[in-house]
């Protein structure tokens, strides 16, 4: 089982566009979206869901009206200001609470439940270009990277079944958790930058993560044509770094435009199919060396 996760440090690089693209050149590939806080490949993709599941992670204290004697013990004992008291008694803030169970622990009238916490949604779906596994958390939740486990794991379990041996990951950006837990495991990180001040800042930070995790590098510069002589930059700290190059790609409308028809760029007859054409192929090859 070969994995690739497409990373960029930071959002807006064009991570998404060069995923749905590679997604669209592979043949033997299970699709995984892993940017469960904000995905966005099914808008390239349209899934048809087959399956969904509740993403049960944590655990939230919630007062229980009818046992609660309004002592208000619990709101002196928490440390988050997490329990207010309205006309109704007292409550507790989903969103300020930290699930330490204090309050649990040592209400008097045993009144506050401390069930598992729905933070979300996974799915198994169909597109054109294969099975996907995705996911969307609810807003504010927290525990990103089991989630990306979660999805791995299922990738992987399902490309065994279907007899597939490559998974082809979306990552997040940034370097957090989402995406330490998507490197786990990885034999190659596709790492799309851009010619930007920002852009060469956060290639080295998430970089430097690859190496801790001892995994192969491939960078891919696109929107290269808005300043070359960064692009040189880029390109030649990489390669010092031992990084292979996996191409450059033109700032080009035709991204934008496959985007609203809801599709990968090399669907479109863009001039820049060929080019990610020989980006894939030199990635695969990476992955095979």
């Amino acid at each position: 089982m070969r994995e690739i996760v497409v990373i960029s440090g930071k959002g807006g690089a064009g991570k998404t566009s060069m995923t749905g693209a590679f997604a669209h050149l592979a043949d033997n590939a299970i699709l995984c979206d892993l940017d469960v806080d904000a995905p966005d490949l099914h808008l390239l993709l349209d899934p048809q869901i087959k399956t969904e599941e509740s993403f049960l992670s944590g655990n939230e204290a919630i007062i229980d009206p009818d046992r609660c004697i309004g002592c208000g013990q619990c709101a002196e004992l928490c440390r988050y200001n997490a329990v207010r008291e309205d006309a109704d008694g007292y409550r507790i803030d989903p969103l300020a609470c930290e699930g330490c169970k204090v309050c649990v622990a040592l209400c008097p009238e045993q009144a506050i439940d401390f069930p598992q916490k729905h933070c979300g949604q996974w799915y198994v779906s169909d597109t054109r270009f294969g099975t996907m596994v995705h996911a969307q958390l609810f807003p504010g939740e927290e525990n990103s990277g089991r989630l990306v486990t979660l999805l791995k794991q299922k990738a992987r379990a399902i490309a065994e079944e279907q007899g597939l041996d490559l998974v082809l990951c979306d990552g997040a950006p940034g370097i957090g958790c989402p995406v330490i837990s998507s490197m786990a495991g990885t034999n190659l990180a596709v790492i799309v930058t851009e010619p930007t001040p920002s852009g060469l800042h956060d290639l080295k930070r998430v970089a430097e993560l690859c190496d801790r995790f001892r995994t192969k590098v491939a960078v891919l510069v696109n929107k290269w044509d808005i300043n070359p002589d960064l692009t040189e930059e880029i390109e030649s700290w990489s390669t010092g770094r031992g990084y292979t190059l996996a191409g450059r790609i033109p700032h080009d409308r035709a991204v934008v435009d496959a985007m609203l028809q809801r599709k990968a760029v090399t669907e479109t007859g863009s001039d820049l199919a060929p080019l990610l054409e020989r980006s894939w192929a030199g990635i695969l090859a990476l992955l095979d060396s």
